[in-house]
């Protein structure tokens, strides 16, 4: 049997460091980040389903959240400012993502490939749940801000602006709640949140 290296990369996520450009009082690494991303896409999935009617597919929804930034441990984390800057620069960094994607499938088994692969690149999933889980991605964003802020350090401060009225632009309904009832913890010490 062929061996694979799949997933000896993939756990090497743990070493891509987010926030390049920013000082941290505490770095983030992209393990991390994929972690809260697919636990905050999971709350909103449910919340769609419970509150508002909706019929999000939880586990295709969390899958997704868990790989969706799996191109990175080749391409590295590129700031957002850079990313999004200009369009140009921004479809050829897709174009290198999707690579990166192809690449990584590329690893798996040929038996395995066709059930993991269309993870990686965000394949199959509908526009709704796409957009539910870069919710739960900026979520993320805004939650690293809130907790660089609490920490004392200043720099997150225009981050958490800009994430927050992202998110808020995006008009997600199911964020909206999360926001309301849980964001507002995010900012308490492990005593208050204790007494809760």
């Amino acid at each position: 049997m062929k061996q694979s290296s799949f997933y000896a990369m993939l756990f090497r996520m743990k070493y891509i460091n987010r926030w390049g450009l920013m000082r941290n009082t505490r770095w983030e690494n992209l393990s991390e980040h994929s972690l809260e991303t697919a636990m905050l896409a999971h709350i909103l999935a449910v919340i769609g389903n419970r509150r508002l009617g909706k019929n999000y597919p939880l586990d295709e929804i969390v899958l997704h959240a868990i790989y969706h930034d799996c191109s990175e441990i080749l391409t590295g984390d590129l700031p957002t400012p850079v990313k999004y800057d200009n369009p140009t620069l921004r479809g050829s960094y897709k174009s290198v993502e999707d690579a990166a994607c192809r690449r990584l499938a590329r690893m798996l088994p040929d038996d395995l490939r066709e059930d993991i692969a269309p993870y990686l690149s965000g394949e199959g999933l509908s526009e709704e749940c796409r957009r539910l889980v870069k919710g739960a991605d900026r979520l993320s964003a805004l939650i690293k801000c809130i907790e660089e802020e609490k920490a004392g350090n200043r720099e997150f401060v225009s981050a958490k602006a800009a994430t927050e009225k992202a998110l808020r632009e995006m008009a997600l309904a199911e964020a909206e709640i999360f926001l309301q009832e849980f964001l507002p913890a995010f900012s308490l010490t492990l005593d208050e949140l204790e007494e809760k």
